[in-house]
């Protein structure tokens, strides 16, 4: 019985045991790629964003999505924190190719770089990075 169990542990059972024997499994290359500086846009529209601003900080990771339905841009991206509340949109001027890339599959996102309080609106400055 211990020549089938020595016999088993190199080949397929072994690597998926983790007994490799020297072979090496290529992990995927992921990165993200930094492309453009922008800030968040209409984030006067937002309800409840004065609230929420104390709860954004530098490197907060934003999610992207495609909003092709939107009546004011077909081409609009919301930005939303990663708890799914939404603070605006990248700037009109900015996402005709942001929008192109992530009709193609791309995964876009972005990065707070720096918040203020100006009045009524809460300005938010953004990097936005390409996932690859």
């Amino acid at each position: 019985m211990s020549d089938m169990i020595k016999s088993t542990e190199s080949g397929l059972v072994g690597l998926l045991h983790g007994n490799n024997s020297g072979l090496s499994i290529p992990i995927p290359f992921e990165r993200d790629i930094y492309l453009f500086d922008s800030h968040v846009a209409g984030t006067t529209f937002i309800s409840g964003i004065k609230e929420l601003e104390p709860h954004l900080n530098i490197n907060d990771r934003l999610d992207f999505f495609r909003e092709p339905d939107n009546e004011y841009d077909p081409k609009a991206i919301v930005i939303k924190t990663v708890n799914g509340v939404k603070i605006g949109y990248v700037p009109k001027d900015d996402n005709l190719i942001f929008s192109r890339l992530m009709d193609a599959g791309k995964l876009l996102f972005g990065r707070i770089t720096n918040k203020e309080i100006k009045g009524n609106w809460v300005k938010i400055d953004i990097k936005i990075f390409l996932h690859e």
